[in-house]
Order: structure tokens, then C-alpha cells, then sequence
């Protein structure tokens, strides 16, 4: 092919995806792919969420993250191909305490080892990983999905009462390798922050699919 006839087509394909013509089915140019990192999910996104009511450029889908199964999640995010991303509300178990609900119709996800600072210097928030077990505990039955929860912390839970109702979750589906701890495979993420409502125009969707895993 000449060099005119391919800065042509150059030329054209630039024009239509400037134009928004050539989008995906979220409204983003091809290729695109949303896979932050902690901290970016902390400063930009969630704490953007809690304080502002909204971000720039992507949206991530709102649940209640208790009417919903994981293997529904993928239908109701908003993006993703093997990695989810939601904002969710904790719901406390007890109306006066501070333990978190996270039982949903067919299971419970259960936290799994130690909170860990999602940054190395100032404090911004922590991260909680959770496993998914099937029926009700403690007689539960492990399954693959696991979740990283995010909540504000420290400086950022300082600046707003509300951070600690706020939540926002990347789910991810892993097959466990043979004699390797489920720990140890590659991260989920499943977001978390939560205290009060700071953004009245949340609605989140339940989830009405029976899909099995």
C-alpha cells in the first residue's frame, strides 16, 4: 500500500475515534483497559467518590454488595473483562457496632489475614482481602473469588465523617494452583470504604441474575 493511501486511513481512523465515533461500549476509545493501582484507587477514585460525589472519565458501577453473588458482579460491572471494579455502602452487622455484614443470599465473604496500609509513606487507607464461601458459617464452602477491600484511612479519614460508609470493590476469579496457599496467587481486588452516605444520589442495583459459577 502507498504511504498516501495509509496516512489516509491514519488520518481517518484519528478523526473518528477524536470524533467519539470509534468507542466501545462504555464510551472509551479501543484498547482501553482500567487497572489501577492501590494507591490510584484510593487517592483518585474513592476519595474523589467520598468527597466530590464523582470522578473524571470512568464509571464504576454501584451495588449493594449484599443482594448480589459474585459470579453476577461481572454482568453488573460497568467494565472489566477479568477484573471488576463497584462502589458499594457497608452495612454494619450490629446497628451500634463496627463489625461489617458481608453475608449475601448464597454465602459470606470472609476476611482472610491482617489489614495492610495500601501506601509506604502518609497514610491514606487500608486494604482487607476477602474470600467468598458458599452457605453459612462456619461450616462454609470455600470458593475462588477473593477481594481486596479499600477503605480511607488516616489522613483522608481525618478530612471526612463519612469515610468509613463509603465503599468501592475489585473482584477478580482465580483458579488455585495445586499445593500453593490461596493467598499467594495473584491479587483480586475488592474496594472498600465506608461510614456515611456522602453522595445522596447513590442507588445501588441488586443484582436479579441465577447464573450459577
Amino acid at each position: 500500500m502507498q504511504p498516501e493511501a495509509l496516512s489516509e486511513i491514519a488520518a481517518l481512523a484519528a478523526g473518528e475515534l477524536l470524533g467519539g465515533e470509534e468507542v466501545n461500549e462504555h464510551g472509551l476509545p479501543p484498547g482501553f483497559r482500567f487497572h489501577p493501582t492501590d494507591e490510584e484507587l484510593i487517592t483518585f477514585y474513592l476519595a474523589s467518590k467520598v468527597f466530590h460525589g464523582s470522578f473524571c472519565g470512568v464509571q464504576i458501577a454501584e451495588i449493594d454488595l449484599n443482594r448480589c453473588e459474585p459470579w453476577d458482579l461481572p454482568d453488573v460491572a460497568k467494565m472489566g473483562e477479568k477484573e471488576w471494579y463497584f462502589f458499594s455502602l457497608r452495612d454494619r452487622k450490629y446497628p451500634t457496632g463496627l463489625r461489617t455484614n458481608r453475608a449475601t443470599g448464597a454465602g459470606y465473604w470472609k476476611a482472610t489475614g491482617k489489614d495492610s496500609p495500601d501506601s509506604n509513606s502518609m497514610l491514606l487507607g487500608m486494604k482487607k482481602t476477602l474470600v467468598f464461601y458458599k452457605g453459612r458459617a462456619p461450616k462454609g464452602e470455600k470458593t475462588k473469588w477473593v477481594m481486596h477491600e479499600y477503605r480511607l484511612e488516616g489522613h483522608f479519614s481525618y478530612r471526612h465523617h463519612s469515610t468509613s460508609k463509603v465503599v468501592c470493590y475489585s473482584l477478580n476469579l482465580f483458579a488455585p494452583p495445586s499445593r500453593s496457599p490461596f493467598l499467594h496467587f495473584p491479587e483480586l481486588s475488592f474496594f472498600t470504604v465506608a461510614k456515611t452516605n456522602p453522595w445522596p444520589g447513590l442507588a445501588p442495583s441488586p443484582c436479579h441474575t441465577t447464573r450459577v459459577p
